[in-house]
């Protein structure tokens, strides 16, 4: 669980500007200080190193996925109830316009009720993998990495989308999103709301740290717009 304060991240390995990614200038405009994510300055590291907890999901989400697309692909396949249900939303989501897709996984997800991981695993922080969540729900950062997995198997790329730790500054506490990286735009898919607005938005979600399958980023902002948050 994110609780009041989202725990500190190492910065031993943190390297240049966020290096260009397949959605072109966009993503190079963004890497201006402020242009980037929810309006902050980031650095990229290709190491994951420092985040052992998205490295254990990256490391046991490979046999869950092959088991979700099999499941996709035959009937036959989905031996379980969570494969039946995924293999429901990924056929009503297969195909269909980005929009609508996005927006089809988001609220499948949402549908999960809340849960701390003191409640779950004993423990005041522990990051589900898709399968895990989908057995005995989960919190914030659940819902995201999920919904991360679920569009990558849809068709989205890896570069196309991060799961975000941030701090919420309305609720005093720390929260996570996925952000899906538009044309002209970031949309995020939070387990708030079935709604799925662009990260302009946002103006009380402060971005620490994200990542996707090969790159983390550290999130900064200008010491002016600091002072006013």
């Amino acid at each position: 669980m994110l609780g009041t304060a989202v725990g500190s991240l190492a910065v031993d390995g943190w390297a240049k500007p966020a290096a260009a990614q397949s959605l072109g200038d966009f993503l190079k405009s963004s890497r201006n200080q402020g242009g980037a994510l929810f309006g902050s300055t980031e650095i990229s590291s290709d190491t994951l190193k420092a985040l052992p907890q998205w490295a254990r999901v990256l490391s046991k989400v490979k046999q869950e996925r092959r088991a979700f697309r099999a499941c996709l692909d035959n009937p036959a396949a989905c031996t379980s109830a969570g494969l039946k249900s995924w293999r429901e939303v990924a056929s009503a989501a297969k195909g269909k316009p980005r929009d609508a897709m996005l927006k089809i996984v988001n609220q499948y997800f949402n549908r999960w009720p809340y849960k701390v991981d003191q409640e779950l695993y004993g423990v005041s922080e522990f990051w589900a993998t898709p399968k895990e969540f989908m057995k005995r729900s989960g919190d914030c950062e659940d819902y995201s990495i999920a919904k991360f997995f679920a569009l990558r198997d849809l068709g989205l790329s890896n570069d196309e989308m991060r799961v975000v730790i941030l701090m919420d500054r309305i609720r005093r506490i720390g929260h996570a999103v996925l952000a899906v990286y538009q044309s002209n735009d970031i949309l995020i898919l939070d387990s708030l709301t079935d709604l799925i607005f662009s990260h302009r938005k946002y103006r009380h979600y402060i971005p620490q740290y994200s990542m996707n399958e090969s790159t983390r980023w550290a999130h900064f902002y200008e010491k002016k717009r600091t002072a006013s948050l």
